[in-house]
């Protein structure tokens, strides 16, 4: 899979994807950082990239349908820092890596995966 990280997310989890075979690059990494969501959401849809980030505003499905991504997952850990972030992701990425996340929002909070 394909996948771009978001600003707001640890880059080293676009290291963590490396090693688990997929391809991930970054916001920073394309200078996309403070651009607005329609820009960011454009250009990880241009790349058909998922996209991976905390901001809950680009999940809503009204302003933002699935067919206007390649698909989004969203991350709620129950404690916010880099570390404490990593370490949400890091403890569901191996199933959240199993899962049909393209065209989709996915949702990854706490002992749950939702999927719309």
């Amino acid at each position: 899979m394909k996948f771009k990280v978001d600003e707001n997310l640890p880059a080293d989890l676009a290291a963590d994807l490396h090693l688990a075979g997929h391809e991930a690059d970054t916001v920073p990494d394309e200078n996309l950082c403070d651009a607005a969501d329609s820009i960011i959401v454009a250009a990880a849809f241009r790349e058909d990239r998922i996209l991976l980030m905390l901001d809950k505003g680009i999940a809503n499905l009204i302003r933002h349908p699935t067919h206007t991504h390649a698909g989004v997952v969203l991350f709620r850990p129950g404690a916010y820092g880099r570390s404490a972030v990593l370490d949400f992701i890091r403890s569901h990425l191996a199933e959240l890596l199993t899962l049909e996340l393209a065209n989709r929002v996915t949702v990854v909070s706490e002992g749950r995966i939702r999927i719309r």
